[in-house]
């Protein structure tokens, strides 16, 4: 016999998952979140210490009112549970002139009257000594410089958000594995654990998603994705060039063999350095390889040894993290053409963790009002 119905039940409480717990929980209702580990884990894509979170998107200029709002419920989780949670260090992103980062930045910026400053590649040298822009492409390469960006701390938030659910009701089931759900009277989810029965299902399951969304005809591709730490040159990582209490900013790079990015030396950890593009994909997210690959290690390294030299190869520690790729790389936010008890987010594709709280809310009304208030619509299933 199924267990007592709840209100809602959450599968996967990484980033979005945990967001919507907290969502609903403090909505009043009886909320069950159940996750295949124990979150904040490194199983999956909310991990690995960092990750950046801006206004001036680049990839599409209609995510940055719901950016704003994602902004604005970070700093109320901060303010809820008395941490920091978002580090605003600023964001360096260089690019061709007439590439996708740069002026995608300045057109998102000018359309919602965002600050962001341009720089030559000479005035980005001289502000940060950390990096370096060669002279033979510095001639065809700008930068912009956002200020309101910077960095969130992945696995501190992921547990803000779920101790602001429970602190509601919610409760959590881990190292739970899911097998499907079934729609009828309610909506049942068999899992390792039993059977448990809700009058509403979301669905954030981030890499394990593809299974629990199969019918919706979208594939959903999970990618391997590592990361990588490096000791500073020059001194101590909290006297670098490269730390963040030196005014170092994060970074990204837009170059003609691929996208890297990183943040500053944020601990005796060093700098966080990564490629944003490619990635080898992953059949089954249980058996995905963390071993640091030769190939992998050598496009980083190679990108810091031309920009950023200030740091020394090879890398001192790495993880390694999954993305969830959606056809044209933006997100699905949507309810279950099935049955609109059931909502989803997934396809986060690699830069979905900034926006969790936002879509987090997002589900939630969804989920209780058939609606959402968030400007969600270019991200529905529809457009597929």
């Amino acid at each position: 016999m199924p267990h007592a119905p709840y209100d809602a039940i959450v599968l996967g409480a990484g980033g979005v998952g945990s967001a919507a717990m907290w969502q609903l929980a403090r909505r009043g209702l009886r909320v069950l979140g159940i996750d295949r580990f124990a979150p904040p884990h490194g199983e999956g894509s909310s991990h690995g210490q960092t990750r950046i979170i801006r206004q001036a998107y680049f990839e599409h200029a209609d995510y940055v009112p719901l950016l704003l709002e994602s902004y604005r419920l970070w700093e109320e989780l901060e303010e809820l549970t008395g941490q920091q949670l978002k580090v605003e260090t600023g964001l360096l992103e260089v690019g061709p002139r007439d590439g996708i980062v740069v002026p995608g930045v300045l057109a998102a910026a000018r359309q919602h009257g965002l600050a962001v400053e341009e720089l030559a590649a000479a005035e980005i040298e001289s502000r940060w000594p950390g990096f370096r822009l060669p002279e033979n492409q510095s001639p065809d390469v700008s930068g912009v410089f956002e200020s309101r960006a910077g960095y969130l701390k992945v696995e501190e938030c992921v547990a803000a958000c779920l101790a602001a659910a429970q602190r509601h009701g919610a409760e959590l089931l881990t190292n739970v594995e899911v097998h499907d759900w079934q729609a009828g009277e309610d909506v049942t989810v068999r899992t390792s654990a039993g059977d448990f029965r809700a009058n509403r299902l979301v669905i954030t399951a981030g890499a394990w998603a593809g299974p629990l969304l199969h019918n919706l005809g979208v594939p959903l591709e999970v990618r391997r994705k590592p990361l990588m730490w490096y000791e500073p040159r020059d001194t101590a990582s909290s006297t670098s060039v490269t730390s963040a209490a030196n005014g170092f900013p994060c970074f990204l790079f837009e170059l003609p063999h691929g996208i890297f990015y990183g943040f500053p030396a944020v601990d005796e950890r060093g700098l966080k350095a990564a490629e944003h593009s490619g990635g080898e994909p992953v059949a089954d997210p249980r058996a995905v390889d963390r071993q640091l690959h030769a190939v992998d290690q050598q496009r980083v390294d190679g990108f810091l040894h031309q920009y950023i030299p200030s740091v020394r190869t090879p890398c001192r520690d790495h993880a390694v993290c999954l993305y969830t790729m959606s056809p044209d790389e933006h997100f699905l936010v949507d309810r279950h053409p099935d049955d609109p008890r059931v909502v989803f987010a997934a396809g986060l594709s690699g830069h979905g963790f900034k926006f969790t709280p936002v879509l987090g809310q997002a589900l939630a009304e969804l989920a209780t009002e058939g609606v959402t208030g968030q400007p969600t619509a270019f991200l529905s299933l529809g457009r597929f």
